[in-house]
């Protein structure tokens, strides 16, 4: 099926360094056992706290989804951990305080004198220069730095949008950290062009387990999550739905997300199709499920990605996937065997894999029960989580068991 993506390789966010890592996990359990090692040798004694960066929980966006399982797998309770908002919907005004006043807790807590490790969900622009300033802070309280970087935005802001002092500054970060978390080989691949530190780990997001999905009785329904602009590839996808109207007029395409609906919803008039395609808007947890649900395929045309949570929310729905070949997508979709790969911008063949797996019900079949087997053994949201407390616990952080009795701890939902 490669052979129907067209001529040349697909584009990729950071495609100069993105060769597949073959063989991650040894190279990962290495570094555990050398963090492990060097911090017994150093009889440094166990970090009493853990305190997370990133998100609200109810934000829109990947982040939120990824600590909002976290929290729905128990690893708040589990672990001393303080979760902080440094981040909300809204306005500027509330954006800002929000962010101050995780700033001022974030002080006062490693202000009480316990030893604390600080793992930060960051991602590109404002996000990563938002963080800057906690990770700043923490260095200088000289609490070790977890930095998991998400968004498939970063390599951009990195190599075309950083000044040379920006570069310098993304680099001072990276190289300081105790240790890189990134979603994937290929951004592990980009990663360790930019920064000498060695302690980088691939530790995908998690996906919470669904019930089996019935089959659905809307054979016509496309569906896309994301944001509605260019960078997603949405209006490739409206054109590839234009063209597969010739040979299926019944198909349907659902929009769900934020972003420039009127501009989508402009571009489907212009292309006769509007009658054809409905923009939901952002939409909570239940809502998605049923889209999920009713949908015959799911389809992300990015042109470029971390590793999208919607991606693995609708492999795990059961649902056969169509996806652009960027990022972190490559390392979850094996091309033909549980999904179609596609270069980005290549509408022609978006359509006619569209066309193919619409009309073919036995391919979709297969495609979505490997999706969904791919997703149960690599993805499930209590292996994922395990690997990220082999590294809380290589960087010393205390145990489980004892620091829940020793010091119960709950998430903070907005800074406190």
């Amino acid at each position: 099926m490669r052979g129907e993506r067209g001529a040349g390789r697909a584009h990729r966010a950071h495609d100069a360094r993105q060769a597949t890592d073959v063989d991650p996990a040894p190279r990962y359990q290495q570094l555990l056992r050398r963090s492990r090692d060097g911090l017994t040798h150093m009889r440094v004694p166990p970090y009493q706290r853990l305190i997370m960066l990133g998100t609200a929980f109810e934000t829109r966006g990947g982040i939120a989804a990824v600590v909002s399982t976290y929290k729905a797998q128990g690893l708040f309770e589990r672990w001393p951990i303080d979760y902080l908002s440094t981040h909300c919907d809204g306005g500027a005004m509330r954006k800002f305080l929000t962010a101050v006043e995780a700033l001022l807790a974030f002080i006062l807590l490693l202000a009480r004198g316990q030893r604390a490790i600080i793992h930060v969900h960051c991602a590109s622009r404002a996000s990563f220069w938002r963080k800057s300033i906690f990770m700043a802070v923490g260095m200088l309280a000289k609490c070790p730095v977890i930095f998991h970087l998400h968004g498939g935005g970063f390599a951009r802001f990195y190599e075309t949008e950083c000044s040379a002092v920006g570069r310098s500054i993304v680099r001072f970060f990276l190289d300081r950290a105790a240790c890189v978390v990134v979603l994937s080989s290929q951004w592990r691949t980009w990663i360790t062009g930019v920064t000498g530190n060695p302690r980088v780990v691939c530790v995908p997001n998690p996906v919470l387990a669904v019930s089996g999905r019935a089959p659905s009785d809307r054979k016509n329904v496309v569906l896309f999550f994301g944001r509605l602009g260019r960078g997603k590839g949405v209006f490739d996808l409206l054109d590839a739905i234009a063209g597969l109207r010739a040979s299926m007029p019944e198909v349907r395409l659902v929009c769900a997300g934020d972003g420039d609906r009127e501009a989508v919803a402009k571009r489907a008039v212009q292309l006769g199709i509007d009658d054809a395609v409905r923009l939901t808007g952002w939409i909570g947890p239940s809502e998605k499920q049923l889209l999920l649900g009713s949908a015959a395929v799911f389809v992300l045309p990015s042109y470029a990605e971390g590793l999208p949570m919607s991606l693995l929310e609708a492999m795990a729905a059961g649902l056969p996937i169509v996806a652009a070949e960027v990022g972190g997508i490559p390392d979850v979709v094996t091309d033909g065997v549980n999904g179609f790969l596609f270069t980005p911008g290549d509408t022609a063949v978006l359509e006619r894999l569209l066309c193919r797996l619409m009309h073919d019900p036995e391919l979709s079949r297969r495609i979505a029960s490997a999706a969904r087997e791919t997703v149960r053994l690599r993805f499930g949201a209590d292996r994922v989580i395990a690997q990220l407390e082999e590294i809380y616990t290589g960087l010393g952080l205390a145990g489980a068991a004892g620091a829940r009795a020793r010091t119960p701890s709950r998430p903070q939902g907005e800074a406190a």
